[in-house]
């Protein structure tokens, strides 16, 4: 059965319990220059604790908070509004709400994909992906129908940290979640569960016939890599290739060109070592059995939180190149990709963590910060 929903641009503003930027909206900002960078900056709006955006067709932009609330922003007005019936989150540590997504046919199904941690009684948690049918109103918010769970983490263990759980649709609309260990080294090559894997499904969450591990029981079935740490960014190249960007312990941030049944090597490989001065052997050292080798790998880390292409004009030199946003690092990093090669072309310190960078309509970037009174920011080119 089809959705419908109400799409309806209004001019009201409101304060709704986030600050705006400016109540004349994107266009009344001033671009201030970046200093160290080729970008000119606007400040459009805070967020407390923001973890994701997505935009909706009409150039709205969605964005999650850490604590459960998802949030709507109106670049014409300047406007945050609210989308309520979002998931009950688990909130603390790293955990909280997600990740955003929109179905591939958005505009005829209104369905959106969330991410977020659940708890059970015994004090453990998992990540989850909800999806439900997103229906907008005539006051800048609008409200979830329906939402159903359509994933989970197993097993749920206890801890806060490494859900991983960034979503993206490939061009045949499958749905790809990334799932990290849970900060418990062996689960990434354990296949009775999905920790430290890419997982490849259906949009209703069923699993593909011609998923790599069919022969290995229920769980395995979703995997399609395994060995992972804490993936914290999955985005599709121009064609149509997955990669993925993650945390590694000290040392060894890690982004990768997935590969099917691939296995990356967590814990038994790693370009970085354990926090207490273990000694992890490295990619391409006696240890490494074959695991694939992580296409840049950085020490000291960038602490990398998003990963998307660019695809715009606007920067047409960049046309292809990966963008990671960085948090420890409090920078944005650009990528060239060279056939199956990459490698870091360029990095600007941005000040603060940066939680996430997408791209809008126009071409222009857009970066939100990380924790409170995080700013969402638009990056255009300075000359």
């Amino acid at each position: 059965m089809r959705h419908t929903f109400l799409v309806v641009m209004f001019l009201a503003t409101a304060w709704c319990g986030i600050r705006p930027a400016h109540a004349a909206g994107m266009s009344g900002v001033d671009a201030k220059p970046l200093r160290g960078t080729p970008f000119l900056v606007q400040d459009l709006a805070r967020f407390d604790e923001p973890w994701a955006m997505a935009f909706l067709p009409d150039g709205r932009l969605l964005v999650t908070e850490k604590r459960g609330a998802l949030r709507l922003y109106d670049p014409a007005s300047g406007h945050v509004g609210e989308i309520t019936g979002a998931p009950r989150v688990d909130y603390g540590g790293q955990g909280g709400l997600g990740d955003v997504a929109l179905h591939p046919q958005f505009a005829g199904n209104g369905l959106i994909y969330l991410s977020y941690v659940e708890g059970n009684t015994r004090d453990q948690r998992g990540a989850a992906v909800a999806r439900a049918t997103l229906k907008l109103d005539a006051q800048g918010g609008g409200t979830l129908d329906g939402l159903k769970v359509i994933w989970r983490q197993n097993p749920k263990v206890s801890g806060r940290g490494h859900f991983g759980h960034r979503i993206a649709f490939d061009r045949d609309g499958m749905l790809w979640i990334s799932s990290g260990e849970r900060q418990a080294f062996d689960p990434a090559q354990d296949m009775r569960g999905n920790l430290g894997k890419i997982v490849r499904l259906h949009d209703d969450g069923s699993v593909p016939a011609d998923n790599p591990f069919q022969s290995d029981g229920k769980i395995a079935r979703q995997v399609w890599s395994l060995g992972h740490r804490n993936p914290l960014g999955i985005a599709f190249d121009a064609q149509g290739r997955l990669w993925e960007i993650e945390m590694g312990p000290r040392g060894g941030d890690e982004m990768n060109l997935i590969q099917r049944g691939g296995n990356f090597g967590y814990p038994v490989v790693s370009n970085g070592d354990h926090y207490d001065g273990r000694d992890i052997p490295d990619h391409g050292s006696s240890a490494d059995r074959g695991f694939v080798a992580p296409k840049v790998w950085w020490t000291p880390v960038i602490s990398p939180s998003s990963l998307m292409f660019y695809r715009g004009a606007l920067f047409a030199d960049w046309q292809g190149d990966a963008f990671i946003s960085g948090l420890s690092s409090e920078s944005l990093v650009r990528v060239e990709i060279d056939g199956d090669g990459a490698r870091e072309a360029e990095r600007w310190s941005m000040g603060r963590r940066v939680r996430g960078v997408t791209e809008a309509a126009d071409g222009a970037l857009w970066i939100i910060e990380d924790k409170a009174d995080a700013r969402l920011r638009r990056l255009t080119p300075a000359r």
